[in-house]
């Protein structure tokens, strides 16, 4: 019983061991989607429009912050002639100005990330597509992104697939 249990362990042991030998024929490809995402056209303008807008929204932070400004001047060189009623209502004012300021800063902010959100994803997904189209029609099994920085090593045998995207894009 011993033999024959022992037997047909081996014979589990090759068949298992030639299935594994079988599946040895993965394609190993590697790009750096930073290095593909600088050289597409549609990032120069995407980013021309983001500092276009951060700008504006630059300009008009620095308008609210000099009327600020104006304001706490004035009322720190008057407020010995002001009555005691007009002294609280521009202390008021001036806090309620200062509390939009610094709602403006934080929606500003907010506003700026949503717009290069906006204005880089399609170009992300446009790259990732291409990057999948040319894995599947050179039947790669695994694509490595390099400037992820978890690959530590990667072998001669796996391809840089970094031409063949910039082709698909039509990119030189």
């Amino acid at each position: 019983m011993k033999k024959y249990l022992g037997i047909l362990l081996i014979g589990v042991m090759f068949s298992i061991s030639g299935v594994y030998a079988q599946k040895t024929d993965y394609k190993f490809g590697h790009i750096n989607s930073n290095d593909l995402l600088s050289v597409m056209p549609e990032r120069d303008s995407a980013r021309q429009e983001l500092q276009n807008y951060s700008q504006m929204l630059q300009q008009e932070m620095e308008a609210m912050q000099v009327e600020y400004q104006k304001k706490v001047n004035t009322y720190l060189e008057k407020q010995e002639t002001y009555s005691e009623l007009v002294r609280q209502s521009k202390e008021s004012e001036i806090q309620e100005m200062q509390r939009r300021v610094q709602e403006f800063q934080t929606t500003a902010q907010q506003d700026l990330q949503r717009k290069e959100q906006e204005l880089f994803l399609p170009i992300m997904e446009k790259a990732e597509n291409a990057i999948q189209k040319v894995a599947k029609a050179n039947g790669f099994t695994y694509v490595f992104d390099l400037s992820a920085g978890s690959v530590v090593y990667f072998s001669e045998q796996s391809i840089d697939i970094l031409p063949l995207v910039k082709k698909e894009l039509g990119i030189e």
